[in-house]
């Protein structure tokens, strides 16, 4: 017996020494067949646990679906509006395998328009009948396209009060922070956002209405900017070949080629107005029946007088004159839950004497996040502000992360506008920032 178990290691352990000198002599094929091994396990892994994500987000909705309702009650209508050119065509794809399901699992009655090409979705808004929810499925483009064409409506104090979700589904998705908890995976942040639709809880948010001399008014969620740092991210991609130095690389081109990148600009701004408390709509009760007998006679023979008309004061304009390396108008929609005394829209103008190691620093934190200022930074809290650019200047105004031509325009602040959806742990997480 023992004779036999020596042979069996004996024979093991000569195919073991076999098996390494192949590997030892073939060392190419090897070291190739390793990555190629290492690569598929890694990616069937990531394939499973989309796969774990997708089916627990499934239960979820499940459950929302299998809720009864009245008999007085109707199945909750969404129309999707649908970008399928979004995440460089992948779009469709993601939503049909992530968020499709959940929202048929729910019980939501849905109806998916797609958009066939650039600023459709602003048509397609005017054209909408009225709905319990509107979806945004794409980008920062798309979004901006779709709040742009619903404030444009004739009847938009109506429209205005539906409630909106977003589907991250773009290559830049700048709203996503301020309504969900983001991961490193797409499939959880899109089953994440599908949810929270689901599940009803909105924060309003405040609007910018940009208008220019002759054309129609835009809006924006986040906010308008304009200057050198935007110029060159835009140029950043272009540098795709240097890897990690293309932030870096495109800041020192953009130095040579002209130096310094100082703009002029006059900013007329008003004060910004006081917020009235966040109280929810309450509707008073009707008064009995003799009650408004007795006050309908009274005013008959006694009718109340006409108040003289409100005299409305002239608006108190103040100006300014800036030279700055990029000015950013944005709105407090960064942080929606955060209690403000003011209603305004903040203006943040970069200091103009940043040397050229400063603006690529510089460069390379706003590349992250374009709302970073340096310590130097003239900040604004405006109720709204007039750009007037000097004569003869060019350029291009970022609005949401869409470019429009650089004009002479006049940004006013809407207050809670508009209801988004908005999931409930992202709201303890921006309430524990506060605090």
């Amino acid at each position: 017996m023992s004779m036999l178990v020596l042979y069996l290691l004996i024979t093991v352990m000569a195919r073991v020494v076999k098996v390494f000198r192949t590997l030892r002599n073939h060392w190419k094929k090897s070291t190739f067949a390793v990555c190629v091994l290492s690569y598929g396990g890694y990616w069937l892994y990531g394939k499973h646990c989309d796969s774990v994500l997708r089916r627990e987000a499934c239960l979820l909705a499940r459950e929302y679906g299998q809720q009864q309702i009245a008999p007085q009650e109707r199945i909750r209508k969404a129309t999707v509006i649908l970008n399928p050119a979004a995440c460089n065509g992948k779009a469709n794809n993601l939503f049909e395998k992530n968020a499709a399901p959940i929202l048929h699992l729910a019980g939501v009655q849905i109806t998916v328009v797609k958009t066939d090409y650039e600023g459709q979705a602003k048509k397609l808004i005017e054209l909408m009948e009225e709905t319990d929810m509107l979806i945004v499925a794409g980008g920062d483009g798309t979004l901006q396209e779709v709040i742009t064409g619903l404030l444009r409506r004739p009847d938009q104090d109506v429209f205005s009060k539906t409630p909106i979700g977003f589907i991250p589904l773009g290559s830049h998705n700048s709203l996503s922070p301020s309504l969900h908890l983001l991961s490193d995976n797409k499939v959880k942040d899109i089953t994440s956002a599908t949810l929270s639709i689901l599940k009803g809880e909105t924060v309003p948010l405040d609007v910018l209405q940009i208008k220019g001399e002759k054309e129609q008014p835009v809006f924006a969620l986040m906010g308008l900017r304009w200057g050198a740092f935007r110029d060159v991210a835009s140029k950043i991609s272009k540098y795709w070949y240097l890897g990690p130095l293309k932030t870096n690389a495109a800041h020192w081109f953009s130095t040579l080629r002209e130096w310094p990148l100082v703009r002029d600009v006059s900013v007329s701004y008003l004060a910004p107005t006081l917020r009235p408390p966040d109280l929810p709509p309450v509707k008073a009760p009707r008064p009995n029946l003799i009650y408004r007998i007795i006050r309908r006679l009274k005013n008959y023979w006694n009718p109340p007088a006409e108040e003289p008309p409100k005299v409305e004061e002239p608006e108190k304009w103040e100006e300014q004159q800036l030279s700055t390396l990029e000015l950013f108008i944005q709105t407090h929609n960064k942080n929606p839950v955060e209690r403000r005394i003011n209603d305004s829209l903040r203006i943040s103008a970069e200091t103009h004497n940043l040397t050229m190691g400063e603006f690529i620093t510089a460069g390379n934190k706003k590349a992250a996040d374009p709302t970073v200022f340096t310590e130097n930074a003239t900040e604004l809290e405006a109720g709204a502000c007039r750009l007037q650019l000097p004569e003869g200047a060019s350029g291009f105004y970022n609005i949401d992360n869409e470019e429009y031509e650089a004009m002479p325009v006049e940004v006013r602040l809407l207050p809670r506008k508009l209801r988004f959806f908005i999931s409930a742990e992202r709201r303890e997480q921006l309430l524990s920032q506060i605090q």
